[in-house]
């Protein structure tokens, strides 16, 4: 039997986490909208995420 080149190799199967969905993304700008800091209502409390002063993402109850 004729052995195949590489462009007729069969494609290697994708990995198990590239059948995962695609995620929804939201850009931090979309959630800041300038500003510091935002309150988030979550199953009835009220949660901070502010940036830092080093730009880290801080997320208190």
């Amino acid at each position: 039997m004729p052995q195949k080149d590489e462009s007729e190799k069969e494609p290697e199967p994708l990995p198990e986490q590239a059948a995962i969905p695609s995620r929804r993304v939201v850009p931090s700008e979309e959630l800041f909208h300038g500003e510091r800091e935002v309150w988030i209502q979550h199953d009835g409390t009220h949660y901070r995420l502010r940036i830092t002063r080093r730009n880290k993402l801080i997320l208190q109850k």
